[in-house]
């Protein structure tokens, strides 16, 4: 009864006091306006350089389209020199079809306050995406299942700092292959009013995807509006493989936003060179994006890129490292020039642990993604271990480090209270400004206050368990899926929804293919 009772008085200080701090936080913002200058690392000249390798590339060495005679013939007809499944494109062309590709555009949410702008001065940050696996503090690493994807739609739609819902939050492996993208879409659907991801594992799911959103938008809202946003990767070195390829057609013809991403490892599937890496990822984003042009001219479109360099030792990819910061700041100039948005990530680790090898990689993989000028910023919260798991805890903790970033973004407050002269002119020299009338009017919103970080005295944090930010992070995960409550939907459009998926799911056996 002892501990009890001792315990009960520091909880609650322990909890009014977090509440204290997330009443604190700016109010949530469907996306965010940065009011920052970029991060620029290359010259004019140094970008014409990489702009010259990338053309060379395209033109004289060339982009494989396998196993897609269609897109091979789009190509064709196009004027590419297609030999095989080996395309040249002339010097110039790729930039030429891009300029059809908006600089930036809307993509719909079920709840139109939530839906995002991406390009331009905007920057929407997007969860982790596509690990097999989840861990969390109680039950280590496990495969993921549909219940754990259901709790990070949940939690990312209660995150303020993040703006959209995602998409392979983490992959379901307890149902099988050839349905799941239907449970998935539907739990982005019915647990968030965020936008949100579609499928890309094959055309059929793509088309999945778009006929669910045409059940809830409307197909005629769907017919002249992006309302999903899909992850199209390159097969690096310099290759799209039939999946991709087959997805992107289905997604660029129903006029939705696709993610065109050189998916490079530095060392393995680029040149161990920053400039190298530049030169090819340039070439293949161009080409991608190029190709959802010749598909539907006008459809949205978003250049991605993923870096990481490798490790010699281990061939494992290593995060935080300072040779892809240069890649990210200098590609994002480059993207700039090409006039369509920009996309990467995030809070990227190779840690297995939601530790302090994962804190410090995870910042230095957000912070050149802010200042360089992502506007699409996947991966933002709950990367572990190289992108295989999906952490509870490290999404609570990575989601407090993107609502700082929306706090960077704003700039510096020019206002007469931001300049707060009056609080100089009263306290004068050698007094304080704790009493004065400007700190009195303004303390609880002048600084941002981490809901994970521990500010207490030692004798206060030991009194209280000695908790570690993960340990915060695991209560906090726990208390905010407890406190969930879905956004209302409209029950025909629900019941339209699960008829859909039962249709399809009762028209094919399970497979895991």
């Amino acid at each position: 009864m002892t501990e009890i009772a001792s315990e009960a008085p520091r909880r609650r200080g322990r909890d009014a006091r977090r509440t204290a701090r997330e009443a604190t936080k700016s109010v949530s913002q469907p996306y965010i306006t940065r009011d920052i200058p970029y991060t620029e690392i290359l010259s004019e000249e140094g970008l014409q350089i990489i702009e010259a390798n990338a053309e060379t590339i395209l033109q004289e060495i060339g982009i494989e389209f396998r196993d897609d005679s269609e897109a091979l013939d789009i190509w064709k007809a196009a004027g590419a020199d297609v030999q095989g499944e080996r395309v040249r494109i002339p010097k110039g062309m790729a930039r030429k079809l891009i300029e059809t590709a908006p600089s930036e555009f809307i993509q719909h949410a079920r709840n139109p306050k939530r839906s995002v702008r991406i390009g331009g001065n905007s920057l929407v940050f997007a969860p982790v995406y596509g690990p097999p696996f989840v861990h969390d503090l109680d039950q280590g690493r496990r495969y993921g299942t549909i219940e754990d994807f259901r709790n990070f739609v949940k939690l990312a739609y209660m995150a303020p700092a993040i703006h959209h819902s995602g998409g392979t939050v983490t992959e379901p492996v307890d149902l099988p292959v050839n349905k799941r993208h239907l449970d998935m879409v539907y739990s982005h659907i019915k647990y968030s009013d965020k936008a949100f991801m579609g499928s890309v594992t094959h055309p059929q799911r793509a088309a999945d995807t778009v006929a669910m959103a045409e059940i809830v938008f409307g197909k005629e809202f769907v017919a002249n509006n992006a309302v999903t946003l899909s992850l199209i990767n390159a097969n690096s070195p310099m290759t799209f493989d039939d999946t991709m390829l087959g997805a992107l057609k289905t997604y660029a013809r129903a006029g939705q936003g696709t993610i065109v991403t050189p998916f490079i490892i530095a060392g393995a599937m680029a040149p161990a060179a920053v400039a190298g890496v530049l030169a090819q990822a340039l070439a293949e984003g161009m080409a991608g994006i190029a190709f959802t042009q010749l598909v539907n001219p006008g459809a949205p479109s978003v250049f991605g890129l993923f870096s990481s360099t490798m490790s010699m030792q281990s061939g494992a990819p290593a995060f935080g490292t300072p040779e892809p910061t240069k890649v990210l700041l200098a590609a994002a100039q480059l993207v700039r020039r090409l006039g369509v948005p920009f996309r990467s990530g995030g809070s990227l680790c190779s840690s297995k642990l939601p530790d302090a090898q994962a804190a410090y990689e995870s910042a230095q993989s957000l912070w050149p993604g802010v200042m360089g000028g992502v506007n699409f910023m996947l991966h933002g919260a709950g990367w572990l271990e190289g992108g295989l798991a999906s952490s509870y805890e490290k999404f609570i903790m990575d989601a407090d480090q993107l609502a700082m970033m929306e706090v960077v973004c704003r700039g510096v407050d020019l206002s007469e209270t931001g300049q707060a002269m009056d609080a100089v002119r009263e306290v004068g020299p050698g007094g304080h400004y704790l009493g004065c009338a400007h700190t009195q009017a303004n303390f609880e919103t002048a600084f941002y206050r981490s809901s994970v970080a521990d500010y207490e005295s030692f004798e206060q944090w030991q009194q209280e368990g000695s908790l570690d930010a993960a340990q915060r992070a695991n209560t906090q995960w726990k208390e905010q899926l407890a406190s969930y409550q879905a956004p209302a939907i409209d029950p025909a459009i629900d019941e339209a929804l699960n008829a859909f998926i039962a249709e399809k799911k009762a028209a094919v056996p399970d497979s895991n293919i």
